[in-house]
């Protein structure tokens, strides 16, 4: 297996509550543990359906811990069964934004020793357009939004879509079509969605992969495991694979933006970004 000679951070959020972003975050980071990479997620959505739920676990300590000063970075990362790394951010990680000088420089600093131990930060990020969600999403490398297989679905991606294309001039958006029936099916909503952004926005878009509806990715949900343990032979389980399987060719493309430092440093200076798209 080939390992990215950066660790990409991707960004997933949805333009609502409910399409099952946090349950494609953690079932991506359990598929491409599974193929070997090393996976960090930064629980940065407050909601109570978020990472550390699906997960089956309370973090102790928080980002709010290790901007404090309170705890180190590598002390409030909890390692869950999966082998998976998990950071508890939740509000606290805006609190990025307003740190002085020093504290900024331990926070890059420690973030960027992290950099050679992981291929893979996944920025569980909450739903909506709110400016705060788009800022942050563009301080990622590669952004995937979740879409619900239906037409509002379509309205609701299309509208973080035009202002991260607009506003933030962004590419590298990433689709994931959730609540399929069949993969035919997941491909024509995509390329509904992209052909209205290439119409209108003159970006394209990139298709990742569609889940299917799946009774056992719910069963395995309610039971905090990833559908890959829980029901290995599923459809759901199978189509996670195939999203980590083309999610770990993205990693061996073209280098986008940094590593977790470019990340870090640009939530360090969010309100600057915040600021230019005003």
């Amino acid at each position: 297996m080939e390992k990215p000679t950066h660790c990409q951070v991707l960004g997933i959020t949805s333009g609502q509550p409910g399409v099952g972003k946090t349950t494609v975050s953690v079932n991506l980071a359990v598929a491409l543990h599974d193929m070997g990479y090393a996976v960090m997620i930064l629980d940065a959505n407050s909601s109570a359906n978020n990472a550390q739920t699906a997960l089956g676990t309370v973090c102790p300590y928080h980002l709010g811990h290790f901007l404090e000063g309170d705890k180190s970075l590598r002390e409030i990362i909890l390692k869950r069964r999966y082998g998976i790394n998990l950071i508890a951010g939740a509000s606290t990680i805006e609190a990025m934004t307003t740190l002085n000088p020093a504290k900024a420089s331990r926070v890059l600093k420690q973030f960027g020793d992290m950099e050679s131990e992981l291929d893979f930060l996944i920025v569980d990020m909450p739903p909506g357009t709110e400016q705060s969600v788009l800022s942050f999403m563009a301080s990622t490398s590669r952004r995937i939004i979740v879409v619900r297989n239906d037409q509002a679905g379509v309205t609701d991606a299309y509208a973080m879509i035009k202002v991260l294309c607009s506003d933030f001039k962004l590419d590298e958006i990433h689709i994931i079509v959730n609540g399929v029936t069949t993969e035919a099916e997941g491909k024509k909503m995509f390329e509904v969605l992209d052909k209205i952004s290439q119409r209108f926005l003159a970006r394209a878009l990139h298709y990742l992969g569609s889940v299917s509806h799946d009774e056992l990715i719910v069963e395995a949900g309610e039971r905090h495991l990833s559908v890959t343990e829980h029901a290995p032979t599923s459809r759901g389980a199978r189509d996670f694979r195939h999203i980590a399987d083309k999610t770990s060719h993205l990693a061996l493309q073209k280098f986008v933006d940094g590593g977790i430092e470019h990340f870090i440093q640009r939530l360090l200076h969010l309100h600057d970004l915040t600021a230019e798209t005003a």
